[in-house]
């Protein structure tokens, strides 16, 4: 069955309007017909199995059979703020982290970016890149959308961080896997939770310091080195066990 997310004001009566490019996904590609299952998420919280009923120019329309209760989301929220890395490893990223739980992507400049984007560079890639959250958010069953943002400079994230619950940036100078359980165990369920990952060549010891005096915790993933690519993965997957019971 193919699930397609909505808006809460989209569901009205009994019955889901499907807008957007969804409409051409089902009409031309998918080739749907009325009397197909189809399953809506309302980005929210709900999920709805419904029947679709009529396949309009600009919109479909599904009616509603019965309401599911299963929540695939983590017990906590987990923004990932990336350092820009080169190439399309950002779409990867995205792609990974929305599979893995990530509740928002940050993209962030710092001072070994290789990676500058004008404004009109940065608009394109965050329009990319969220309809590659969207994509990898129907594949794995999530109940919402994580909206990738606009990309922070280093300072900006480490203050967004300040507003959580608790910041972590993996560190090669980190201490040992001793004090990371530690820091690791405080989390709690309905926290917010941070993740800091440099790009390409890591972060500069003075941001890592000024992540420090935010509050910001120094964790080990390990004593191999791991690509900016690999490294907030790592991160994510840890979480995400230890989240995933609670």
């Amino acid at each position: 069955m193919h699930y397609f997310f909505v808006t809460p004001d989209q569901v009205e009566d009994g019955r889901c309007r499907i807008t957007g490019q969804d409409v051409i996904h089902i009409r031309n590609v998918l080739r749907m017909k009325p009397g197909d299952p189809v399953g809506i998420r309302d980005g929210v919280s709900r999920n709805y199995i419904c029947e679709l009923e009529e396949i309009r120019e600009e919109e479909v329309c599904v009616r509603i059979l019965t309401e599911e209760k299963e929540d695939s989301e983590l017990s906590s929220r987990i923004w990932l703020f990336q350092g820009l890395p080169k190439g399309d490893k950002m779409d990867w990223i995205v792609q990974k982290a929305v599979e893995l739980g990530a509740y928002k992507i940050v993209p962030i400049a710092t001072r070994r970016s290789v990676v500058k984007l004008d404004k009109k560079k940065e608009e394109a890639k965050r329009r990319r890149w969220n309809a590659i959250a969207e994509s990898a958010a129907k594949q794995s069953g999530r109940m919402i959308v994580p909206e990738v943002a606009g990309v922070e400079s280093f300072s900006r994230a480490c203050s967004h961080m300040e507003s959580l619950d608790i910041g972590l940036i993996p560190y090669e100078l980190a201490r040992g896997m001793e004090d990371t359980r530690r820091i690791l165990n405080q989390i709690r369920p309905g926290m917010e939770i941070g993740i800091m990952i440099g790009p390409e060549g890591g972060f500069d010891v003075e941001e890592v310091n000024q992540a420090m005096e935010a509050g910001i915790c120094p964790i080990t993933l390990g004593r191999r080195i791991l690509r900016t690519e690999t490294a907030g993965m790592a991160a994510l997957s840890v979480l995400m066990f230890q989240l995933e019971d609670r």
